[in-house]
């Protein structure tokens, strides 16, 4: 018997590469862990796709939790699906699907032949960043159903929720790119044609260096006039209040080098600065678009809506109809099936339920309801089907009024403001002076060398360096973090991050998983045979307990089990080899009074009482090393909406300065941040759930964790994948890196305008001086940022 659990331990899923718990699920010579895995792999191999798992090893997503049939039946509903295709005509429809599943090489390569597993598919079309596939297909062959149908039938369910009826994922600014692509093509000619102007013309060839001047002329009017209108915009927004910005120095070095420029050309006494004037908005918007590409893959403004299903069931004269859920009424009956959301709130008609509310609430066990009780919108079914009667709209539900009250809404804080505006301020200041004490000076001395000396000084002594040092750096660190599975709503997150003092963390599914439990068995010990006699009982329940022993005890030969039976809220028996086996509370196992010694499973075996298994939260692996690196230089605190049974793991893990506080409801966590906040605290809030909602909001920085970075999180400053919690202090010192490297590269910039100044309030700046600072300068100031960022990023490992 032993000799077998350590072969079958050591067999892995072919398709996913999970444990196998046997080997009798198998397909030729492969094995797998569940029927749905190897259903998977026969679609693959029979459209000779199996390459798929040549590409990567293990490369499927595990099909344990089988999706019923008529899960997309909603997508029959004309009105549902003119809301999500993009295109439509007599022959083909457009549509885009988003599929939180694609992680690897392996993915691209199937989805990308969808067209072999459905014939009505003309082409799929993979947008790996953001998790989409773009899918184009024959009306007259197949329906918006069935392709859902077989993408969830290879393992990529996608992911509908009644945000995609309202909007769409936000893209990159097409417009911005449009001025970047007008700037750049106009600042390489200009600068291939100012080449007479830097190397000297014969004069002979006068004319022609007339004709380069004006064609430099007109090519610089879109780059004024199109190109630069962001940072016209900027600077006019932040001056309407009254706030000068880096823009507006910039924008007014813009507009100053035009003029100048074009009174030389039109003058006739020289070819103005027009290389450098374009060159630099060509690289302030490729650094914006940069920045900008990193931190559009996600979602960050999320609601309620992004949580809930496109549509649910509802039982009419005895059959199932899809409804989708803004048309759901009160009086209606609903069908929620297991692991289904509960989009309403609603009278408990039909089943018990087994109610997950650890993303409303933060209880990281799912509560038991009876029929008749009441229900709240936000919870999850674990249980088999039961019925709801509905008592509220969808958006009248708790969960709708909890995520829209106003104390959720973020508020008394100010906008962060970056030091590099303040730097960029001081820096525009003493421009203005320097520019004055010149004009002053040639006023005295030659009045006519005021206009060549002043503009002289606005064109050599722009703060474009500063912005290009601030986002390339930023564009750079974004991309770095985005690579590690942190992403940040914008660039000013990454100053916010720097500047936190005090970390608050969420306890259920943030310092805790979700996904597993830590049992302990405390008793008589158990014989293997009573272990799989356990395990067997335990198999028939769909409890959650029951669920977390089978997975626990992991016995591969199950012994068969009569007379089951269930007591609701109390526990589980039956005869397993002609023995009584009982699991549940210790009133149910022994007729004893309850204890209050945690969540427990009692077992008696023939009314014999031999012990119980104790159940923990399953702290995340890389939690105690991050708590110890981060309790060295922040201020800690954790609320939890759980009840105080982890208090004494927690305050040994975080120390005795630690915050503790139990059964905190949303209005108390977010209470609890202002409390900080009033004291002068940055308060970085990292949570998972909609109870965590308010909080992370009215905080300095909202990190929201998540299993899978593109399911649903609340509204937040940055989303981090879970499995990505060990490098977090690493994350934070990238990010105080980042103030250093810009300091750095101004300073630089200073220098070159130090020289700069030096012939322009001489008057005497030539275009063939700016054209070699101005650019080299832009160039160093690249290669500082992304190389120092880089190298930083690489030592540190990531």
């Amino acid at each position: 018997m032993p000799s077998s659990k350590i072969t079958t331990s050591k067999l892995r899923c072919y398709h996913c590469g999970e444990p196998c718990p046997n080997d009798k699920i198998r397909s030729e010579d492969k094995n797998f862990c569940c029927e749905g895995c190897k259903m998977v792999y026969g679609i693959l191999n029979e459209s000779n796709l199996c390459d798929y798992y040549n590409l990567n090893e293990n490369p499927g997503i595990t099909q344990k939790i089988t999706v019923r049939k008529d899960k997309f039946a909603f997508l029959d509903d004309e009105k549902i699906q003119l809301q999500l295709i993009s295109f439509r005509d007599d022959k083909q429809v457009h549509v885009t699907f988003y599929l939180p599943q694609m992680h690897c090489s392996s993915c691209l390569y199937l989805l990308e032949n969808l067209h072999r597993l459905n014939e009505g598919v003309i082409s799929s079309k993979v947008n790996f960043v953001r998790k989409e596939v773009d899918i184009v297909f024959l009306s007259q062959k197949t329906s918006l159903r069935k392709v859902a149908e077989t993408l969830t039938g290879i393992g990529y369910e996608p992911y509908i929720s009644l945000n995609d009826l309202k909007e769409k994922r936000p893209a990159i600014n097409k417009s911005m790119v449009f001025q970047l692509g007008v700037a750049g093509f106009c600042f390489g000619n200009i600068m291939l044609m100012s080449f007479p102007e830097y190397l000297g013309i014969d004069a002979s060839e006068t004319g022609l260096r007339s004709i380069f001047r004006w064609l430099n002329f007109g090519l610089a009017i879109p780059v004024l006039l199109y190109s630069s209108l962001p940072f016209y915009t900027s600077s006019w927004k932040s001056l309407k209040h009254r706030f000068l910005n880096i823009d507006a120095p910039i924008a007014l070095a813009i507009i100053i080098t035009f003029i100048r420029s074009a009174y030389e050309v039109i003058s006739g006494t020289g070819g103005g600065y027009f290389d450098s004037m374009t060159g630099i908005v060509f690289f302030m918007l490729a650094g914006r678009i940069l920045q900008d590409k990193t931190y559009r893959q996600l979602s960050f403004e999320r609601d309620y809506t992004s949580y809930f299903p496109v549509a649910v069931s509802v039982l009419k004269e005895g059959k199932e109809i899809p409804t989708a859920l803004p048309d759901i009424k009160p009086g209606d009956t609903l069908l929620i099936h297991n692991e289904e959301l509960i989009p309403v709130d609603g009278i408990l008609t039909k089943g018990k339920a087994f109610i997950d509310y650890s993303f409303v609430t933060g209880e990281s066990l799912p509560v038991l309801k009876e029929m008749g009780e009441l229900l709240y919108a936000g919870g999850k079914q674990t249980g088999s089907n039961i019925e709801l009667l509905v008592v509220k709209e969808v958006t009248q539900s708790y969960l709708t009024n909890l995520w829209n009250k106003d104390e959720m809404k973020k508020e008394g804080q100010e906008k962060s403001v970056s030091f590099v505006h303040l730097l960029s301020r001081y820096f525009t200041y003493i421009v203005l002076t320097i520019a004055a004490i010149t004009a002053i000076y040639w006023q005295l001395n030659a009045p006519a060398k005021i206009w060549p000396a002043v503009t002289s000084i606005f064109i050599i002594a722009c703060p474009c360096a500063l912005l290009l040092s601030n986002t390339f750096t930023n564009g750079n660190i974004l991309r770095i973090l985005s690579r590690n599975r942190l992403y940040l709503r914008n660039a000013q997150t990454i100053e916010d991050i720097a500047k936190a003092t005090h970390i608050v963390f969420d306890k259920t599914g943030t310092l805790t998983s979700t996904q597993e439990q830590d049992i302990i068995y405390k008793g008589v010990p158990l014989t293997r045979e009573q272990e799989e006699k356990i395990t067997a009982l335990a198999s028939h329940s769909s409890h959650p307990l029951s669920k977390a022993l089978v997975k626990h005890l992991a016995n591969g030969n199950h012994k068969p089990v009569i007379d089951f039976k269930e007591v609701t809220g109390q526990g589980i028996e039956g005869y397993a080899d002609n023995e009584t086996i009982k699991l549940g509370s210790l009133k149910f196992v022994t007729g004893n009074k309850d204890l209050k010694n945690g969540t427990s499973v009692f077992v008696s075996i023939d009314d014999k009482y031999l012990g119980y298994f104790l159940f923990h939260n399953h702290y995340r692996e890389a939690i105690p090393e991050l708590i110890k690196t981060l309790k060295k230089d922040y201020k800690l605190s954790v609320l939890s909406g759980d009840s105080s049974t982890e208090k004494e793991t927690l305050q040994k893990m975080l120390g005795t300065k630690a915050t503790l506080l139990f059964q905190q409801r949303p209005d108390d966590k977010l209470e609890y941040i202002k409390h900080l906040q009033q004291k002068g605290e940055k308060v970085m809030m990292i949570g998972d759930g909609l109870n965590d909602a308010g909080a992370l909001k009215q905080s300095d920085i909202g990190v929201a964790v998540s299993e899978q970075t593109n399911n649903f999180t609340p509204s937040s400053d940055a989303i981090i994948e879970a499995n990505q919690l060990s490098h977090f202090t690493k994350f934070i010192q990238l990010c105080r890196a980042n103030k250093n490297i810009v300091v750095a590269s101004f300073v630089l910039s200073i220098v070159y305008n130090v020289i700069g100044l030096f012939f322009a309030v001489q008057g005497n700046l030539s275009p063939l001086i700016a054209a070699i600072l101005m650019p080299s300068s832009s160039l160093s100031i690249l290669l500082i940022t992304f190389g120092s960022s880089s190298l930083i990023a690489k030592r540190m490992k990531l």
